[in-house]
This record gives structure tokens, C-alpha cells and sequence, in this order.
């Protein structure tokens, strides 16, 4: 009998055979008696609204796939089993040619949960209409398209540390340090860590070292510019700021949760070989 009796599968619609994978993924499930619906990982809003009853969401395509996956399991934890159809997939479970044949165990219960922290940003707190912008990799306050720094003043728990001047900063979980984090310098943690790493971008004159921060830190930033500058989530949504804008980053009261059949020591198994593949 399957555990998980509702799923929707979420695809990314640039790859032909994503959605040819998700068809015979969902015809598999009906066979195990479970239903499920489909979506494309480009319709957001139809996929969050989507997902409040779901007992699992099946990504097909790559890290960013899941990434917006992540983003529409929230608030409700649904577990994620990742399909990988794309290059690195340090976040996929399983090979498309894996993907039909494993399905029934996965359905029946067995695998374990891999549970990853998340961060949350919100823009200038103080005022009524303020957001906030949950990621499961990274949150990055960056200059525009001009080649000029931008000067970001951080405090870290209430207390001032000092002023960036830089191209940016990026305030990385876990799970995102071996992205963009990992290319501009910063440490590699392990992914069941809560911690995050603040690295600042090409700073001039000023603090460059990455900084790792528990995860009950809150850090307060304030970017004073002439020019452009902007917050990324998870490098996938992009929010327009204004100088003086304040941006609080902290730990997310979500996760994520990835549903896994590998070995719980898998991280360092497939770390160098994930690394090499990022590297073609």
C-alpha cells in the first residue's frame, strides 16, 4: 500500500523529456494507487496552490527545479523527491533512467528524510508593507548591470560589524554553499548543518574573509548606492532596491525535506564527483 497517496509532480517544461517522464511517472502512480497532478515548474502560483494536501512533490529537471519546488512545498513540508535531468543535481535523488523502476519503494515508505535548513529575507521590516522571501540556497543583495560597488553596512545580532564595499554579498545555507558561495570563494558545510556563511563579493578595502554564523543569527544589512542594486532568491526571483533599503536575513522557520534512498553519509561520497561534473 503507498504511503504517500496524493503527489504532484512538478517539471521543468524547457526539457522535452521532463514532460514525457512526468506522464509515465504519473500513469506508474495510478498503478500504485496513488493520484497525482502535474505542473510546470514556470506556473509558481498554480503549484503552490496546488500543493496544500499533497503528500509529495516529484521534481523532474534539475537544481533549479528543485529549488522552486522547495519554495512551493512551504508551509507545509511536504517531502520532495528530486529527478535529475540536468548537469550537477546535488539535490536529485534519482537518474531519469532510475526514476519509473525506483517509484514503488519510495511510494511504499522506505528512504528517510533529509532535512535541510533554510533562510528567510525580509525588506525594510520597520514598515507595514514589508516581504519576506524564504531560500533554500542563498540570498544575495548585488549591484546592478553598472560595474560600480555598492555599500552594504552590516550588524549581526544587533551588533555593527562594518561596511562593505563591494559587488555584493551573498548569505548562503548549507545546502547552497557549494553554489554560488563555492564559487566566489566560500566554505563547503555540510549540508544537515544549520549554519550559513556571509561572503562578501569582490569587496574593496575591506573585510573579504567569509564569515560562517549559527543559525540563531540575524543579520541586518542597510545598502546605500547611486546607481542599482537588488535582492536575489536562490539566483530565480529578483527584488528591486532603493538606497537606504533594509534587508534582515535570518533562519527560515521552514525546511525543506528530501525524501532519500542513499546511504545518510552520501554527501561525501558524491562530493567530488558532483564538484567535477560543475566544473565541464
Amino acid at each position: 500500500m503507498s504511503k504517500y497517496k496524493y503527489a504532484g509532480i512538478i517539471y521543468n517544461p524547457t526539457i522535452t523529456m521532463a514532460a514525457n517522464l512526468a506522464g509515465e511517472i504519473q500513469s506508474r502512480l495510478k498503478q500504485l494507487n496513488a493520484s497525482a497532478w502535474l505542473c510546470s515548474s514556470w506556473d509558481e502560483k498554480k503549484a503552490t496552490e496546488s500543493a496544500e494536501g499533497t503528500s509529495l512533490l516529484i521534481s523532474i529537471g534539475g537544481d533549479g527545479t528543485i529549488l522552486k519546488t522547495a519554495r512551493m512545498a512551504i508551509p507545509w513540508s511536504i517531502p520532495i523527491l528530486g529527478i535529475n535531468l540536468g548537469k550537477l543535481g546535488f539535490l536529485t535523488e534519482l537518474s531519469a533512467k532510475d526514476a519509473v523502476r525506483s517509484l514503488e519503494r519510495f511510494m511504499n515508505g522506505e528512504g528517510w528524510i533529509d532535512k535541510r535548513a533554510m533562510i528567510a529575507a525580509t525588506v525594510n521590516a520597520q514598515k507595514e508593507d514589508h516581504t519576506t522571501h524564504h531560500a533554500l540556497n542563498d540570498i544575495t543583495v548585488a549591484r546592478g548591470q553598472k560595474p560600480r560597488v555598492i555599500n552594504i553596512s552590516v550588524s549581526v545580532d544587533g551588533a555593527r560589524m562594518t561596511t562593505y564595499k563591494s559587488d555584493g554579498i551573498i548569505m548562503s545555507t548549507a545546502t547552497g554553499s557549494t553554489g554560488y558561495n563555492l564559487s566566489c570563494g566560500g566554505p563547503i558545510i555540510h549540508p544537515a548543518s544549520d549554519d550559513s556563511v556571509l561572503l562578501p563579493i569582490a569587496a574593496h578595502l575591506t573585510l573579504s574573509a567569509p564569515l560562517v554564523l549559527p543559525a540563531k543569527s540575524k543579520t541586518t544589512m542597510r545598502v546605500d548606492f547611486d546607481h542599482e542594486a537588488v535582492l536575489s532568491v536562490d539566483g530565480q526571483l529578483e527584488i528591486e532596491l532603493a538606497s537606504g533599503d533594509f534587508i534582515t536575513i535570518e533562519r527560515s522557520p521552514y525546511s525543506a525535506h528530501f525524501l532519500r534512498m542513499q546511504p545518510q553519509n552520501y554527501f561525501y561520497g558524491t562530493l567530488m564527483q558532483k564538484l567535477s561534473r560543475k566544473k565541464e
